[in-house]
């Protein structure tokens, strides 16, 4: 193994989107579910992705396992780790961004953390500490209506704040244009003024290399794909490894069924469900009724046996934002998602059951149940499908599939198309 780059991803989609990023840049990556088993074969690799299912779990529970994770990456030989979190920051006042960035600053002796959400790329901009989606501040775009997390503040140093034990800083868009060297030396200077992470401006691509460049100087980070980027660009101009040369077959041909399944409520998916449902059958799943405790897995199974040899299949929980709040209010948050996850997951199953060696599934917490469902440890990263999504093939050959994990608001209206044909 020639490990230099680390991560540690709170979701599954957003550990594809970051191993997506990496593999683009030019490192051969490899997302792993969880921390690998001993014999998983890693070699010849420069980064690995651990992915997580810890964005919205208890806050103690998301830093031991963001800290087992960092701890096999750093034994692994990675020079440095990031925490990887979602580009619009989804958090609650009590986490799990600020503890499990207090626990690994500590655990890796760093002076301070670097931290930003921002891609360019993606329209997530951070300028003066507010993070925005597009042109709107992040509190009046559609996370405001987010089903776990919902984001009130554009303002992350008041966000990050509230959830760190350390006092947060802010290191502006101007002090960013100046590059690497005067990031790190605003770093010095608020970590003199008793700061132990500071949030850091970008509002274009170019100063995510700089962002890179300063990150490294200190053992971790935090941000999303777009500091993933940095890191590996500034990682390249340094010498520190090479960038991969040659087109790797990292996602051949594997044969069998197609299906998709989708339980993000976003806007983008629920477009994308609408722009497909004329080409291919889609099962649209009753909530009210999975919630019930009706036996809405086998009925979806049912309806998907008449129907595969055929052709793909789409099987769909989601719903409007408002029909989502009302069922949480009736039944509880986390029970409602739980309950509707796991529907989900068994659906999957049943699905490989059936032959399907090809899924596509959006929504980060519906991907990381069926994957856990479904028992995969480790993909290599290949093709991108849309920025943010790779299609992913299995490490084991006795479990060869190809999957894409979309987070909600990934892709345009024709993704579930254009995975479909890029998964052939």
């Amino acid at each position: 193994m020639s490990l230099v780059l680390g991560a540690v991803a709170d979701d599954y989609t957003g550990a594809s989107d970051l191993a997506n990023t990496l593999a683009q840049a030019g490192l051969r990556t490899v997302q792993t579910i969880g921390v690998p088993d001993a014999g998983l074969p890693l070699t010849d690799i420069d980064a690995v992705v651990v992915a997580l299912k810890s964005r919205s779990i208890a806050a103690d529970e998301a830093v031991a396992l963001s800290r087992h994770a960092a701890a096999w990456l750093r034994d692994q030989g990675a020079r440095h780790v990031m925490f990887k979190v979602c580009s619009t920051f989804d958090s609650t006042d009590a986490g799990n961004i600020g503890p499990v960035m207090d626990a690994l600053r500590e655990d890796f002796h760093a002076a301070s953390v670097l931290v930003t959400p921002a891609f360019p790329g993606t329209g997530r901009t951070v300028f003066m500490g507010h993070l925005f989606v597009g042109e709107v501040p992040l509190n009046e775009s559609p996370l405001k209506d987010h089903p776990l997390n919902p984001m009130h503040d554009a303002n992350l140093v008041r966000v990050l704040a509230r959830q760190s034990r350390h006092p947060v800083g802010l290191i502006p868009f101007p002090i960013v244009e100046q590059g690497g060297y005067a990031i790190h030396k605003a770093m010095e200077a608020l970590r003199a003024d008793g700061k132990r992470a500071a949030i850091v401006d970008a509002v274009a691509g170019r100063n995510l290399q700089a962002i890179g460049e300063a990150a490294l100087l200190n053992p971790v980070s935090v941000g999303a794909s777009g500091l993933g980027l940095g890191l590996a660009r500034a990682l390249i101009a340094g010498r520190q490894l090479a960038p991969r040369m040659d087109e790797e077959e990292a996602a051949p041909s594997v044969g069998g069924k197609a299906a998709m399944l989708a339980g993000s409520c976003s806007q983008a998916t629920l477009a994308q469900i609408a722009a497909i449902e004329a080409d291919i059958p889609v099962l649209r799943l009753d909530i009210g009724r999975i919630l019930a405790g009706a036996p809405v897995a086998q009925e979806a199974l049912d309806w998907a046996d008449s129907r595969l040899a055929d052709g793909p299949v789409l099987i769909a929980s989601s719903a409007p934002p408002h029909a989502v709040a009302e069922f949480q209010k009736q039944h509880g948050r986390e029970q409602a998602g739980s309950r509707i996850e796991h529907c989900l997951a068994e659906i999957g199953a049943g699905l490989v059951a059936r032959d399907v060696r090809r899924l596509i599934v959006a929504g980060g917490e519906t991907s990381g149940a069926v994957v856990d469902r479904l028992g995969i440890r480790a993909f290599s990263v290949g093709p991108e499908i849309a920025p943010g999504v790779p299609v992913l093939r299995t490490v084991s050959e006795d479990t060869a599939m190809l999957l894409a994990l979309k987070s909600g608001n990934f892709g345009g209206q024709d993704f579930f198309r254009r995975a479909l044909e890029m998964m052939t």
